[in-house]
């Protein structure tokens, strides 16, 4: 029976993947930082050594982004660090690796959606630590998978679930209208790494949803799917205040999946009403 050992699993792509792979014999190994700190590379080899994956899904991640801005040895640590340490173990045991990594790995400062091969450029400490994790992943993992995702919801604290909570709370919310991106469910990311995870399709991908929003536009969408009279007042960034900086255009373009398989994202209004269905 296949093995997929699974770090970050009480995340919202660790429930998402134990979902996904209800309907299949496999053995999935699920930790989280009391199971296995992936920091510390000792104990990564151990736990790897001893339960010989076939793959090591990573979804383990500081991603708080403000708060990274002010300790950047522990996001460095987690988010740069603990991937290098699986792709060490990875490359040891033949395992495949996947490595979840984020659109701020890029400025946002142009005007047309990002693929695969166009230079990262981050401008927070979350997007850097991030773009080092790729980079040790490239440098030690032998058969590894990165995908780029961005606005992550699923099971779990999300953008989503705020929004309904501020709604029923306040009757209204103020919500960024300035910055530009795609709401991806965490379900659609699970059946894109389920997809990949029995090919050699490896390198570097680019995963979301389809289409674009600002983050104004998500929370109308969410009100509007369900029902709900809520008013959505835009604010800039500026406005907003918070501590790192954020891409205003940070649009992910699925090229290489289009490229190399038959697999498409769902449209992120779409992937939206699935998870919503859920919640109801």
């Amino acid at each position: 029976m296949k093995k997929l050992l699974l770090t970050g699993c009480n995340g919202q792509l660790g429930h998402a993947l134990n979902k996904e792979y209800q309907a299949e014999q496999a053995e999935l190994i699920n930790t989280d930082v009391q199971q296995l700190d992936i920091t510390d590379l000792d104990a990564v080899m151990r736990l790897v050594r001893e339960k010989r994956p076939d793959v090591i899904i990573n979804c383990g991640a500081m991603t708080a982004v403000d708060l990274c801005e002010s300790e950047y040895d522990k996001a460095f640590r987690i988010n740069a660090i603990g991937p290098r340490n699986l792709s060490i173990a990875a490359r040891e045991t033949s395992a495949k690796l996947f490595q979840i990594s984020t659109d701020y790995v890029f400025s946002g400062a142009i005007d047309r959606p990002y693929v695969e091969t166009d230079q990262p450029e981050p401008i927070n400490v979350y997007g850097a630590t991030k773009l080092a994790g790729e980079q040790f992943v490239r440098d030690f993992a032998d058969r590894y998978f990165t995908i780029r995702t961005a606005w992550l919801y699923g099971e779990g604290k999300n953008f989503v679930g705020t929004m309904l909570r501020l709604a029923k709370e306040q009757g209204g919310v103020r919500v960024v209208g300035d910055q530009i991106g795609t709401p991806t469910s965490a379900a659609q990311l699970a059946k894109l790494i389920h997809v990949l995870e029995p090919t050699e399709n490896y390198g570097l991908f680019h995963g979301t949803c389809e289409g674009f929003c600002s983050w104004a536009d998500f929370a109308e969408e969410i009100f509007q799917q369900m029902g709900i009279s809520a008013s959505v007042e835009r604010i800039t960034t500026k406005e907003f205040g918070a501590p790192a900086k954020r891409p205003a255009y940070a649009i992910l373009d699925n090229h290489m999946l289009r490229m190399t398989t038959d697999f498409y994202m769902a449209g992120w209004q779409e992937a939206l009403a699935d998870y919503l269905n859920t919640i109801r």
